[in-house]
């Protein structure tokens, strides 16, 4: 973040994957925006959305199918509670946080990302708890401590007091390493036919007019591991290009762009081609399939899901794991 139970069971895969569980939980202190709640969590499994919560409705909402007979089960309860306990913290580490900072008004922002991923082949998994202030890094848990380590001084008084509990601190070492690793082998078990489902990307060359960058475009493809490169005449090329981020769509699958940023006359002297490697497959575009705003072909791009991850504005987000 440059900012964010125990059972035994059976995690049905075809091939081996590391998958991702993460929770993002966002607190907006002295915020007067009607429409947009004072606190909201997101959780998503492999990058798909799977339970909503506000301070507006008050309850945790499947967003899965398959999440729906989770809420139904015994062990909903003791999910919703550790997300609960979650929340009290953080609200105790806002309020804290701006009166140690002497923030008796304006509009304050805390967030938390917190989750684990694993391998589902070589068993390894990592867990993460980093925690965001007004766009800044703020605390994150180092696992091997376990402690609290910050990156600013404002961080060093939550810090200590963090640090004090070792009971606790020991308790989260053991739900991020363990208890987290089980939840994903639980929903991986329950939401197996979604999410081991295999969609290719439909890929696209995009550009405004002839003088402008060219876009590769790969959306629509599930899982989210995809690469786009460029090559010229033949050889990768690295140069003159921008890769975006990896982006949501509404319908659970994932989009995706590469800019290429050259002169109009450097496609005259040499050529390029945009390749896209999806889960054994490789789709190529070249300058022939280019489509512009001069085309008759209108373009729809899938829309990614802002409103889901509208927190994410706060500060940018590194899902890499402590």
């Amino acid at each position: 973040m440059a900012l964010y139970v125990v059972f035994n069971c059976v995690c049905l895969v075809v091939c081996s994957e590391r998958h991702t569980f993460i929770t993002l939980y966002t607190e907006i202190n002295g915020q007067t925006v009607e429409g947009i709640p004072d606190i909201s969590a997101v959780t998503t499994l492999d990058g798909q959305q799977i339970d909503y919560y506000d301070s507006e409705i008050k309850k945790l909402i499947p967003k899965q199918d398959w999440m729906k007979e989770f809420a139904s089960e015994d062990r909903f309860k003791e999910y919703t509670e550790f997300r609960e306990r979650v929340q009290q913290t953080n609200k105790i580490n806002i309020t804290v946080l701006m009166e140690q900072l002497n923030q008796s008004h304006g509009v304050h922002v805390y967030q938390r990302m917190y989750g684990c991923d694993w391998d589902d082949e070589t068993n390894d998994s990592r867990g993460f708890d980093q925690h965001g202030y007004d766009g800044q890094d703020f605390i994150f848990l180092d696992m091997k401590e376990p402690r609290y380590v910050t990156p600013v001084l404002q961080g060093i008084i939550t810090m200590q007091k963090l640090n004090k509990d070792r009971e606790q601190l020991e308790l989260l070492k053991q739900y991020y390493e363990q208890d987290c690793v089980d939840w994903i082998k639980y929903f991986l078990m329950l939401g197996k036919a979604a999410l081991v489902k295999r969609v290719s990307p439909l890929v696209s060359l995009l550009q405004k007019d002839s003088s402008s960058p060219v876009e590769c475009h790969a959306t629509g493809f599930y899982p989210s591991a995809v690469t786009i490169t460029w090559l010229r005449n033949g050889q990768q090329h690295d140069e003159d290009v921008d890769l975006g981020q990896l982006l949501p769509n509404e319908d659970g699958t994932f989009q995706k762009t590469s800019t290429l940023n050259i002169h109009p006359d450097d496609w005259k002297k040499d050529e390029y081609v945009c390749v896209v490697e999806h889960e054994g497959k490789t789709i190529q575009k070249t300058e022939e399939e280019i489509i512009s705003n001069k085309s008759k072909l209108l373009i729809v791009r899938y829309k990614a899901g802002a409103c889901i991850f509208y927190c994410f504005i706060y500060f940018k987000v590194k899902c890499t794991p402590l």
